[in-house]
């Protein structure tokens, strides 16, 4: 890490720190938007009942009621909603994935389209829940606005991918997180130290709290860093030849990175979407609150094992075995002890199913460990900590993706450069 900032400030790359400052500038910009609220609104809302699992989420835009509160989950809705829908459900997905950077790039232009529709579709009901008793223009003017909104941040993220450096939507989802983060701090503080009749235990509540924190961060760069390596042998080549080096495959332990808890916060706000389109007391917003709520035991175990399947979808979603072994096979490589074809698929299969499923559960409990503590357990934490592990999960994710882009991009030029 030293010599990557050592690099960083050599003069030859003061490129990379101007796409480095880009970005802190974008995300300055995406910081001030959501202090502004919404044209002919309040702005504050006070509760926030079914929507607060999404305001976590978006970084508290929504508890601002500002002009970015949809932030860019939309698009990654929509992402989820397409990547699904390649897995030879619909041919037409199905054969732009096959048509390799041409067939991304519609993809990508679908998910923005899908997105701006499904954010027009949660601004509706945003402003049917927040600005009651307004009429139909009302609240096709902050649907609108809300639309803008994240249109503008779609934009924004795509100028930080092209001109910065690392993937402009992850960016501004960690920004969103990392902004509310200090206000969580000083919220816990005041319970658990401040608002203690005892000084003293609220100093080592507080203490332990952290501690607690520091503990998943370090496991979440633990399992990050993580992965199995499968060692693969070529056919013109000997393990005893001079200067022959190990070949092999990496398998990360965890693949799907920050997806999972990703598609299941969008997951859960599908109901409470359409919950707030209908009265607060009735049986289905009702039924939303008691059992499709992370702080309920029913809720929380839906969470759960939404995760870790999706941990699954989306690992084979990216690596596919088949495809994996017959490109192995052209290039005339194999699995010392494993024969080509059919028993390299199976044997590929069999260690990411393996692998994965470890990464699944130790990101369930990062995520879910924090609400643990919040919801079932007395601890007088306040309710903006009960995603705690969520977003870190979220920021560290995005923040070693990002790291290791500028590492690779500094590494790679001082190679060229010869020192």
């Amino acid at each position: 890490m030293f010599k990557t900032f050592k690099l960083l400030f050599h003069k030859k790359n003061k490129d990379i720190r101007k796409r480095i400052l880009f970005v802190l500038m974008c995300l300055l910009v995406f910081i001030v938007g959501k202090t502004i609220p919404v044209p002919g609104t309040q702005g504050a809302i006070s509760d926030l009942d079914l929507w607060e699992f999404y305001d976590a989420i978006s970084g508290g835009a929504l508890e601002r009621f500002s002009i970015f509160s949809l932030g860019v989950m939309p698009y990654i809705s929509a992402s989820i909603i397409t990547g699904i829908l390649q897995m030879d459900i619909i041919p037409y997905f199905t054969e732009l994935k096959e048509q390799g950077a041409t067939g991304r790039q519609k993809i990508n232009q679908i998910n923005r389209y899908l997105g701006l529709i499904i954010a027009f579709l949660q601004g509706l009901a945003m402003a049917v829940t927040f600005v009651p008793n307004s009429g139909a223009i009302d609240y096709l003017k902050i649907a609108i606005m809300l639309t803008a909104g994240t249109a503008f941040l779609l934009w924004l993220g795509d100028q930080m991918t092209q001109k910065g450096i690392g993937n402009g939507i992850s960016l501004l989802i960690m920004a969103g997180i990392i902004s509310s983060i200090p206000n969580m701090f000083i919220e816990t503080f005041q319970s658990l130290v401040l608002d203690n009749s005892s000084l003293f235990l609220g100093i080592v509540s507080f203490a332990i709290f952290v501690m607690v924190y520091i503990a998943i961060i370090v496991g979440i760069v633990y399992i990050e860093k993580s992965e199995r390596r499968i060692p693969i042998q070529y056919a013109n080549q000997t393990q005893s030849a001079y200067g022959a080096r190990q070949n092999y495959i990496p398998f990360k332990l965890n693949s799907a990175s920050v997806m999972p808890v990703i598609f299941a916060s969008v997951l859960f706000t599908i109901p409470s979407f359409i919950a707030g389109l209908m009265d607060s007391e009735s049986s289905f917003a009702l039924f939303v609150s008691k059992y499709i709520n992370y702080t309920t035991p029913i809720g929380f175990t839906i969470y759960m094992i939404v995760i870790i399947l999706f941990c699954f979808f989306y690992t084979f979603l990216q690596i596919n075995p088949a495809e994996l072994s017959k490109n192995l096979n052209k290039q005339g490589g194999y699995i010392p002890g494993i024969r080509p074809g059919k028993e390299t698929q199976d044997y590929i299969s069999t260690v990411i199913g393996r692998i994965t499923l470890i990464g699944a559960l130790s990101i369930a409990t990062i995520a879910g460990l924090p609400i643990i503590f919040s919801n079932f357990i007395d601890t007088g934490l306040p309710s903006s900590v009960s995603l705690g592990g969520t977003s870190i999960l979220i920021v560290i994710g995005v923040a070693l993706e990002t790291y290791n882009q500028i590492e690779s991009s500094l590494l790679n030029r001082n190679y060229r450069g010869g020192k």
